[in-house]
């Protein structure tokens, strides 16, 4: 039987998971060198204060709660993390040698959900580390939406809000993950078309979750009537002139048949471009 001090340590996702593979649950030490990283693991970064918490803690106390691992398949003898790798880590830094294991005989779907169980109910993944590790669910073992918000025991609407952001550039997502804009920030730029300068914007600015959302949702409301307002010929011809000359190019064109006519650029060369090109035609 499991050891309900072990259980409860480990959180409610992860007893449960424990609970269905008690058959196959060994205890036991390991040599630090004997053990791998999960390939399923999620969380990519680690905060280098926290590191130096948690491996003062283990200097004073030891490990308290035991690393989860499985044997692994491409090295005899190795065991593979399948949740503790900070603790992993943390271990290496404080010097010790050995450490407690809990070794479980589990597939490849159940250690990534082990490895995302215990991530999200400790909060250590940001939001793309975890929206990576439901996409990787949904993509590699045939999840689905409705499937993953009773396993990890969130709403729909949160799992498919957190999907969303894989939408963004890789850019946005680095700024998610570096803590320069938080996911509230992006997911208001989810379907901008400059949704990177309008990031770079609200990190400039300072600007509030809800700041952005008024700023993204005015954007997309004068695209709407940039779009709606144009006769299908001018933006043809828009098209014509932007493949031409390179440049973005914008036409006004008024009901009496008066309009204007602005080219974008954004440097000396491209102005100038632009002056010769009037020059040489008038």
């Amino acid at each position: 039987m499991i050891d309900s001090r072990l259980k409860k340590g480990l959180g409610r996702g992860l007893s449960s998971l424990l609970g269905d593979t008690s058959k196959n649950i060994q205890t036991n030490k390991v040599a630090i060198k004997d053990l791998i990283r999960n390939q399923f693991q999620p969380r990519k970064n680690f905060s280098k204060e926290n590191l130096e918490e948690l491996t003062n803690s283990i200097k004073e106390q030891g490990i308290i709660q035991p690393i989860v691992v499985r044997p692994s398949k491409s090295s005899d003898g190795k065991y593979e993390i399948i949740a503790g790798e900070r603790r992993w880590i943390a271990s290496q830094h404080a010097g010790l040698h050995e450490v407690p294991v809990v070794i479980l005989n589990v597939d490849d779907v159940k250690s990534l959900e082990f490895a995302i169980i215990e991530n999200v109910q400790r909060q250590d993944l940001n939001p793309i580390e975890e929206a990576q590790g439901y996409q990787k669910l949904i993509d590699d073992f045939r999840y689905n939406q409705e499937k993953l918000s009773k396993f990890i025991g969130k709403s729909r609407s949160y799992i498919a809000n957190s999907l969303r952001l894989l939408s963004l550039p890789r850019e946005v997502l680095s700024m998610v993950e570096s803590q320069d804009i938080s996911a509230g920030h992006a997911r208001s730029l989810i379907g901008l078309h400059n949704a990177i300068d309008v990031a770079k914007k609200i990190v400039q600015k300072k600007l509030s979750v809800r700041q952005s959302e008024v700023l993204a949702r005015q954007l997309r409301d004068k695209k709407f009537k940039l779009v709606k307002k144009k006769d299908p010929n001018i933006l043809d011809l828009q098209r014509v002139l932007e493949d031409k000359t390179g440049l973005h190019v914008s036409i006004n064109n008024k009901k009496n048949n008066s309009g204007i006519i602005s080219f974008e650029y954004k440097d000396l060369d491209q102005l100038d471009k632009i002056i010769n090109t009037i020059k040489n035609n008038y």
